[in-house]
């Protein structure tokens, strides 16, 4: 069956600078196909993204690999094999949420693996090392004994549980022989896959004055962005303090059209007393002649009452006069008055005596 992908994905591919061991050098210029593939003849899996015609990442999963993400949409693995690290950046949470859970999946399954091979190769050396303790014994009784049919002839129940331990040793020894030409066809691919690896390196060693070509452009595009990006700041402050100072002046202009609205109105109030001007003009020149006519009537009023005052003070003093002759007059009245009461008590004094 060979290789087979099982998990397929995009996103953008990094590889640690092996230089600097701590920035980032794009290995694709857009985002590309990052698989996991099985490969059920070696029962192994690798992870495994082709650029083109260029193998970008060809890494094998093992036990002691972990994927680590290093952002909400950054990923990253370091593969010893290939002495570097490996950097994904995908266009959502979920995507690499959904790449770390399938590598820890498929690590769980390299381990697996690595356990089975193990016990496999415990279980090999095992039965070597029975074959080759017992097989000399096996030579040394047929050489005694002579062939195995006349050990039965001669031995009887021993001769058959030898045949029996023989037949054993032979089906461990052509389960040796199988697992040896299985291994001989897993070390036949590997040096084929080995070949192939060979070969992507010699292509990304040839690449790789064409990559630098690629890193210094980058970089000098880098730093024009940057220049453009420090330009575009200092654009952007200056147009912030312009919305400022353009935010300030509507409040002034606000202020100054609320000011307008109130001038306009006293104008127009101004502008309908203007129109009452002329009527009030005539009202005060009507006014005025009254007021003139109202002097000469006053003028004339002040002079009666002159006359008048001089009326009074003459009706005072006649008055005053008046009360003076009235007082003597009440003076003699008042003599007279006791005379008459002096002669009633005379009179009544004679009535008394008569």
């Amino acid at each position: 069956m060979g290789e087979q992908p099982i998990y397929t994905t995009r996103a953008h591919v990094f590889q640690i600078d092996p230089s600097t061991k701590k920035n980032w050098v794009p290995a694709s210029k857009q985002a590309v196909t990052v698989s996991y593939f099985y490969d059920s003849t070696r029962n192994s899996y690798r992870i495994i993204s082709v650029d083109g015609s260029k193998v970008i990442i060809n890494s094998t999963i093992t036990p002691n690999m972990t994927f680590t993400k290093t952002s909400q949409k950054f990923g990253q693995w370091a593969d010893s094999r290939a002495n570097t690290v490996f950097g994904l950046g995908f266009s959502s949470e979920q995507q690499l949420a959904k790449f770390a859970e399938k590598f820890q999946e498929v690590k769980e399954s390299a381990k697996l693996a690595r356990d089975k091979s193990q016990e496999k190769v415990e279980t090999l050396s095992n039965h070597s090392q029975e074959s080759g303790r017992e097989t000399p014994s096996t030579t040394q009784a047929s050489s005694i004994n002579g062939t195995d049919d006349e050990k039965i002839s001669h031995v009887g129940p021993e001769a058959a549980v030898l045949k029996t331990e023989n037949e054993r040793l032979k089906s461990a020894v052509e389960l040796s022989n199988t697992n040896a030409k299985k291994w001989e066809t897993e070390l036949q691919t590997l040096r084929e896959n080995n070949a192939r690896l060979v070969d992507a390196l010699q292509e990304s060693s040839a690449n790789v004055e064409s990559w630098k070509k690629q890193l210094s452009a980058c970089k000098e595009e880098s730093d024009t962005l940057r220049e453009k990006i420090a330009e575009l700041e200092a654009q952007c402050a200056e147009a912030d303090l312009e919305k400022q100072k353009n935010a300030q002046l509507t409040v002034r202009v606000q202020e100054l059209e609320a000011e307008l609205n109130d001038k306009e109105q006293e104008l127009e109030n101004l502008r309908k007393q203007a129109e009452i001007i002329p009527q009030l003009m005539a009202e005060c020149e009507s006014i005025t002649t009254k007021m003139q006519a109202a002097e000469t009537k006053n003028g004339e009023l002040e002079g009666r009452i002159g006359g008048l005052q001089l009326d009074i003070n003459d009706s005072q003093q006649k008055q005053t006069q008046m009360k003076g002759e009235l007082k003597k007059f009440m003076d003699i009245l008042d003599g007279k008055i006791d005379e008459l009461h002096e002669f009633r008590q005379g009179l009544s004094k004679l009535g008394v005596d008569n």
